[in-house]
């Protein structure tokens, strides 16, 4: 009997073991083994799987022949694992079916939910405690302090403008992640989509001293895309480098195309936005595109950031079936660059 319930337990996808009425363990698959342990073979299953609760859920489901289900939770050397376990028995062959489906994506995205929502509570609550710590006052003690009341309105306006920002970029996250799978079918002139976007953020620079140093291709690059989530896309990477890198006084926007781009193994276009001021500690660029995540988050604030705009830029470009590349050192400025494919169809 142990020798076809092997058979059948190594055609399972998924960890999966039996156990007979001696409550031992005399079959598992070698997917069982792996999580487990080896040579769990004819030991009693008390011995092997060790955590109160599955082995409260297996005494159960001897005792009475009701299926049930269970948790085990274990760790594969990198990160922790969850896994739900199915405990039912196979009447015919008079043995206990344990199978362990892995649960861990399912965990981990209940995690990012639970984060994502104390972000947002967090950022929505710094400038709603200040409206209403500014409206209790100038009902009270500034009701007739013009002085005061004008200040704080300003101010009132600043965090009104920061929440507004930021449910505006809650908004469009959730729009760009439910397109992100659709693939767009405009054609889009990137040179004038660039050309827009610089002219669009002109005063910006302006007003902090930084001047543009372009450099595109004669010809217009024409590419398969959403003219404008890729306005988005480099209004953000160019406003970025304007507010970042404002000590730097210029800003560098330039365009080459490849006919075969070595990171999308395919014809592409290549669009790099530099900036020369302080630049990014390297061990914060990879985690640039996580919502919510900012390197400098004082600063990131007083200038009106959300913590959003790099995820944005992620989703959209995914959909456009691109590459953001970030590289940046202390002290020698950051480069931006969006790789982006010439024919969709090709990647």
């Amino acid at each position: 009997m142990s020798s076809m319930l092997g058979e059948l337990l190594s055609a399972m996808p998924v960890p999966a073991l039996a156990i007979d009425g001696a409550e031992r363990i005399i079959a598992a698959n070698a997917e069982a083994r792996t999580l487990i342990g080896q040579g769990i073979e004819g030991r009693n299953y008390v011995t092997i799987l060790r955590q109160p609760v599955l082995i409260d859920t297996v005494e159960k489901v001897l005792a009475d022949s009701l299926p049930r289900t269970s948790t085990y939770l274990a760790n594969d050397g990198l990160e922790d694992t969850a896994f739900q376990v199915t405990a039912r028995v196979v009447p015919s062959q008079r043995v206990l079916l344990l199978c362990f489906l892995d649960t861990t994506h399912l965990e981990q995205a209940g995690e990012m939910r639970r984060n994502f929502v104390a972000n947002v509570s967090h950022e929505l609550r710094t400038p709603l405690t200040a409206l209403m710590g500014f409206i209790e006052t100038l009902r009270g003690p500034a009701r007739n302090d013009a002085a005061a009341r004008e200040r704080f309105l300003d101010i009132m306006q600043g965090e009104a403008g920061r929440m507004n920002r930021l449910v505006g970029d809650l908004l469009s996250l959730s729009r760009v992640e439910g397109e992100q799978r659709v693939r767009p079918r405009d054609q889009v002139s990137l040179n004038d989509v660039l050309t827009s976007v610089l002219q669009t953020l002109g005063r910006l620079a302006e007003e902090n001293g930084v001047t543009f140093e372009t450099e595109f291709p004669a010809d217009p690059v024409r590419i398969v895309g959403d003219a404008d989530q890729l306005k988005q896309v480099f209004t953000n990477l160019v406003e970025n480098a304007i507010k970042y890198g404002a000590s730097g006084k210029r800003v560098t926007v330039t365009m080459t195309v490849a006919e075969r781009n070595p990171t999308l193994r395919a014809p592409g276009v290549r669009v790099q936005v530099i900036d020369y001021g302080p630049g990014i500690d390297p061990v914060h660029v990879p985690r640039l595109t996580e919502r919510f995540y900012r390197a400098d988050s004082h600063r990131s604030r007083a200038l009106g950031g959300t913590g959003l705009g790099l995820a944005i830029v992620k989703h959209i470009i995914n959909r456009h079936r691109g590459r953001l590349r970030v590289e940046s050192e202390l002290g020698a400025g950051a480069k931006f660059t969006v790789i982006l494919p010439l024919d969709l169809s090709a990647t």
